[in-house]
């Protein structure tokens, strides 16, 4: 439970703009408060979340049990291979609290890989529906269904990762942001083990200490990228089997590498029969009521956040992901339309926006007891919302009057680039700015930033390199072509990404393929393109092959990990400025010791650029990373064996550097 007078003296210490709404916070922690007892007292909220032990299908002493929670139905019958689909002849019982169960008598009653439905019944009517409590889905190829599916192998997954799973976590994250089907180069659906044998290994050599993966929840249709899920408990059966998807986990675990379920909460798929929506025949079993049941945007269904049967499903979700597939952490999805009644389709100009009748208190209130139980059930857990709202105290702990998460994604960041470059010429872009949204975070809040992600590689956007270069991508790649745009493209896709990356305020964040420039937007199997799988999957024959730039990038990528790594960046405190000039296009800071030095000119490269050394201090400087060097793609310009040595000139204490345009050094202090 929370101490609410010391959990808001504590927030507002924190940030001093929220006190005008003490009143709003109050009312919020009281319902937390409120829920948290009423759903487990004194007790652990960890055993609250055991709903998958109870629901669902399990072996007894004498067979199979099977329980599902279908408050309006009046009758449900289970059907299957088991019975030769016979909807009517193995009806549940109603044993209160709208929880219908039947117990199978024998061992085989039930057996693994066969397939199963409901036939729930209401008002002299009745309708096939899938299990809410399903952990596996199939597509029965006789009926072209999607079919709940038995998932009961004889032996059980042997886990080897002990030295890792909830006794490990990334000090800063650099999270390699995946889709596993389409992480392979050919047109098709990839799977979870030539993911793990595959790619792996790519991502623990680019330096990544983490990966997030997404679409995993079954979700019927392929192109909503997994973001409109039916079946919650169930792992894609695109791309394998449960056990496929463990041991990609277990072999990520064993490289060192944490794994993160993006996970979905937000918003479930409005298909009727394979998911939640009219489970059993109500409109608001576990959805808000009417309108407000529906997220308008999306035409998905919208989470009764205040219903304890509905919080209890989706807590014990977590803890089955978790407990069942060892995953390290969640990315958490669409939390702004969590928060709010309109869901945060609106512009947020002021803290009164945050704090108004549409603030959707339920939606909070659940967020904060998520964070709760994952973090209890493993103290190692990472935890990160996407959130575009910039909701005060998102990131800081229960206790301090906060929603818990560990992490918020830095969403202005990718957006600022995006903007830059598709609205504004270079030699127009402020270094002021560009400072501020790299920068800027809450009081006490950690942030992960990222230059782009998936969103800003889905068709009908465009890539980064792909604003920058145009057509160009298709005929300017080979080495040993040069223009004037091309040349550019380059280079400021590797200055944007290390200018994001060193002023990160603790953690980094690429989408698969985005750092070496994958050549194409990302568009999945869909009506509109013929069901294409052509821009479902990534040309690693690119980044491989010697002849193109694509090779360049990829180095620069690694490199630039490498040090960021090595000297520990996201965890030596922020950057702080030392020069900025709009003219020149200079952003200079220190950080952790280091000096960088930006110039993001277009075209002039310039001499002695002033580099203030009054923050780290007298002594020798040299450039130990250097966007110009050759494996980049650069001219090698820059000297990395000189020693420059800080000392008082016109400018005060520091050295002079040549720095040519587009480019950018990291220099550390060394022995002279």
């Amino acid at each position: 439970m929370i101490h609410v007078d010391n959990a808001i003296w504590l927030l507002t210490e924190k940030d001093p703009w929220l006190g005008p709404y003490t009143g709003d916070i109050r009312m919020h922690l009281d319902r937390y408060n409120d829920t948290r007892w009423h759903l487990a007292g004194d007790g652990s909220i960890v055993d609250f979340a055991n709903g998958h032990h109870y629901f669902g299908f399990h072996r007894t002493e004498t067979g199979w049990v099977f329980r599902e929670w279908l408050p309006g139905a009046d009758a449900v019958w289970l059907k299957g291979d088991f019975n030769d689909w016979e909807p009517y002849d193995h009806p549940l019982t109603n044993i209160g609290n709208g929880v219908w169960q039947i117990e199978l008598e024998g061992a085989d009653a039930l057996k693994h890989g066969q397939f199963v439905k409901l036939m729930v019944g209401r008002q002299g009517g009745a309708f096939e529906r899938l299990p809410a409590w399903i952990t596996r889905c199939a597509m029965d190829e006789s009926t072209m269904t999607l079919c709940g599916q038995i998932w009961q192998p004889d032996a059980p997954f042997e886990w080897t990762d002990g030295d890792f799973y909830g006794k490990r976590r990334p000090e800063a994250p650099m999270i390699y942001e995946v889709h596993i089907g389409m992480a392979q180069e050919e047109p098709r659906v990839g799977t979870y083990r030539e993911f793990a044998d595959e790619t792996l290994d790519w991502i623990k050599y680019a330096g990544y200490n983490a990966i997030q993966l997404m679409a995993i929840q079954e979700h019927p249709y392929y192109a909503s990228f997994g973001y409109q899920v039916t079946n919650f408990f169930a792992p894609s059966y695109r791309y394998g089997t449960p056990e496929d998807l463990k041991y990609l986990i277990n072999k990520a675990h064993g490289m060192g590498i944490a794994v993160l379920l993006d996970v979905v909460h937000s918003h479930a798929c409005p298909n009727e029969g394979e998911g939640l929506n009219m489970l059993d025949g109500t409109d608001d079993q576990y959805f808000l009521y009417g309108g407000r049941g529906w997220h308008d945007a999306w035409k998905t269904r919208v989470f009764n956040y205040g219903k304890y049967e509905v919080i209890h499903f989706l807590l014990s979700n977590l803890k089955y992901w978790q407990e069942e597939f060892h995953f390290d952490g969640f990315r958490f999805d669409g939390v702004t339309s969590m928060m709010y009644e309109n869901h945060g389709m609106c512009a947020f100009g002021s803290y009164d926006d945050y704090f108004s009748m549409n603030t959707n208190v339920d939606g909070r209130v659940y967020l904060m007891l998520a964070n709760e139980m994952i973090h209890e059930y493993n103290d190692k857990a990472v935890t990160v919302c996407e959130d575009m709202s910039g909701f005060p105290g998102m990131c800081l702990p229960l206790d301090c009057g906060g929603v818990g998460f560990d992490y918020r994604l830095a969403m202005g960041v990718p957006d600022m680039w995006i903007k830059l470059v598709k609205d504004q010429m270079q030699e127009d872009w402020n270094m002021h700015y560009i400072w501020h949204e790299a920068t800027s975070c809450r009081p006490g809040e950690m942030a992960i930033s990222y230059a782009e992600s998936h969103d800003q590689a889905l068709v009908g956007d465009k890539s980064l390199i792909f604003r920058m270069a145009d057509a160009e991508m298709y005929t300017g790649m080979m080495k040993d072509y040069h223009s004037p745009s091309m040349d550019r493209a380059i280079d400021m896709h590797k200055l944007i990404r290390f200018l994001t990356c060193a002023l990160a305020p603790n953690g980094y964040l690429n989408f698969i393929g985005n750092e070496f420039g994958h050549p194409e937007w990302v568009d999945f199997p869909r009506e509109g393109n013929n069901w294409s799988y052509h821009y479902a999957r990534r040309q690693w024959s690119l980044v491989k092959s010697p002849e193109y730039k694509y090779e360049w990038l990829a180095n620069f990528d690694r490199a630039m990990t490498f040090h960021i790594n090595t000297y520990h960046i996201h965890t030596s405190g922020p950057a702080e400025s030392l020069w900025l000039d709009n003219d020149k296009k200079q952003v200079i800071f220190a950080r952790g010791g280091m000096l960088y030095a930006f110039n993001l000119h277009p075209s002039w490269s310039q001499e002695d650029v002033f580099v203030s050394c009054r923050l780290t201090g007298p002594g020798g400087y040299r450039v130990v990373f250097s966007s110009d060097d050759e494996p980049y793609g650069g001219w090698s310009r820059i000297n990395t064996e000189t020693v420059y040595h800080a000392e008082e000139t016109e400018y005060g204490f520091g050295f002079k550097i040549y720095l040519p345009c587009r480019t950018a050094v990291a220099l550390e202090k060394v022995e002279w």
